[in-house]
């Protein structure tokens, strides 16, 4: 078998993969990327993008619900699923090709198949194989498995985006990101949802009191949340399936029409073979310095949802992939920041962050102000008779900078951006406070979410 030799092959066509082409193809070295599906990975394909279209059909649904407020009246809604399954997949059809030209455009030979480390420079790919100085892992990720006997008749969030019959009943087991998304725009068609979550507390990694009003706005919409579950089954019952839990030291069994598997991704890294590439990981997290190389073969490097300690998220994997590539061509000067990194949960209303959670600002012994909103009696909020707006922006004391910002509601989807600026750039609250703002918009009122009438 003849190697053939490249000076980079990554591993992985998503968007961390594509991130890194940039910077090495501007530098004129021969890449190789290995993928076994369609181009563009996750977000494009079956994760964000399409979910979007569906989170866009629920925000409509919201829509109506509060028209009589306007003094609109409208029928009772319906909504044909099939079409809007539909109308999602032709939305994203184009992607894979349109990604596929960029890389021919950027001289990027893409090989399809699966990769596997046949030495720590050396992939392999059907019947070729590659010699690299550089190897990039941007396998992205796969729906984590669930040790639960019968597991197996769950469904993933993959499937959602696929299924063309509207559930009338959902079971969703976790209560992380893909739960509550997925569960709006079931609740809102009029599908039955409840919400197993072995936590104390949904999205653990978020805000206490902003994930409180979530779970709020989401019973109010109809959608059981149970936290502290530990689900010991699933069965086949009745034509349809079974979750046995315990809840409160108390047995339960919930049925449903589907049971989705919300426990969130892991790395897809388990089909690489690891060890022959010299590539130390443990239970699939792969161990990476600040540079994001592998800590044992500084040929390898990591990106995107591959990486072991960083949030799976489109931009970040982006971010990630121009990180390597330009370590690649510089060598390892540049290392990821996510302090700055503005992330939302695209429920109805959407749960947006950036920075410090007022926890984790205390954990550290900061000095902060907090300033927490209850919206919903502003002009802005009634004009749009907003269901909740809320918002907390944690500031340092000692010299005015935003730490953290949270909201519910009230366009925070697109006002944590600003958040995420002054984060990054070092802009004070008093600067925010200070600047003049189009009016009447959401954003005017971020002088009076800092503590100025």
């Amino acid at each position: 078998m003849n190697r053939e030799k490249y000076d980079v092959v990554i591993l992985g066509g998503g968007n961390a993969g594509i991130g890194v082409t940039g910077p090495v193809r501007r530098a004129g070295m021969s890449v190789a990327m290995i993928e076994q599906d369609l181009l563009g990975g996750t977000c494009p394909n079956r994760g964000c993008t399409p979910k979007k279209v569906l989170v866009a059909a629920g925000h409509a649904l919201h829509e109506i619900e509060r028209a009589f407020v306007h003094h609109i009246a409208v029928s009772k809604p319906r909504l044909d699923w099939a079409a809007l399954i539909d109308r999602e997949k032709h939305m994203i059809k184009d992607i894979p090709a349109g990604l596929a030209r960029s890389m021919t455009k950027r001289n990027v030979e893409v090989i399809g198949g699966s990769a596997v480390f046949a030495g720590p420079n050396l992939i392999r790919v059907g019947d070729r194989e590659l010699e690299a100085r550089h190897i990039v892992i941007a396998t992205g990720s796969k729906p984590r498995q669930l040790p639960i006997p019968g597991a197996e008749h769950m469904t993933t969030s993959d499937d959602m985006l696929s299924e063309r019959r509207l559930p009338a009943s959902v079971i969703f087991v976790g209560g992380g990101v893909i739960s509550l998304e997925f569960g709006h725009v079931y609740a809102r068609t009029g599908a039955v949802v409840v919400v197993l979550e072995a936590l104390p507390q949904l999205l653990p990694a978020m805000d206490a009191d902003a994930v409180a009003r979530l779970k709020a706005e989401s019973e109010r919409i109809g959608i059981r949340v149970r936290t502290g579950v530990d689900v010991q089954r699933i069965e086949p019952a009745n034509g349809r399936l079974r979750v046995a839990f315990t809840h409160d030291g108390n047995e339960h069994a919930l049925e449903a029409e589907r049971i989705v598997n919300g426990a969130g991704r892991i790395a897809n890294v388990d089909t690489l073979d690891l060890a022959t590439g010299n590539v130390e990981h443990h239970n699939g997290r792969i161990a990476v310095d600040r540079h994001l190389r592998s800590i044992s073969n500084p040929a390898v490097h990591v990106c995107g949802d591959a990486v072991p300690n960083s949030p799976q998220l489109s931009p970040i994997a982006t971010h990630e992939g121009d990180i390597v590539g330009r370590n690649i061509v510089e060598g390892p000067k540049h290392s990821p920041g996510y302090s700055c990194m503005a992330t939302s949960v695209y429920t109805e209303p959407p749960l947006a962050a950036v920075g410090l959670t007022e926890a984790a600002a205390r954990q550290k012994g900061l000095a902060i102000d907090v300033h927490i909103n209850d919206m919903r009696d502003w002009f802005s909020a009634r004009t749009y008779a907003e269901t909740v707006a809320w918002s907390k922006i944690i500031v340092d004391r000692t010299d005015d900078r935003i730490l953290g910002a949270h909201f519910v509601g009230h366009a925070g989807q697109e006002l944590i951006n600003l958040f995420g600026l002054a984060l990054r750039f070092g802009i004070t609250a008093g600067q925010l406070r200070e600047n003049v703002y189009a009016y009447p918009t959401f954003s005017s009122d971020i002088r009076h979410m800092l503590g100025h009438a």
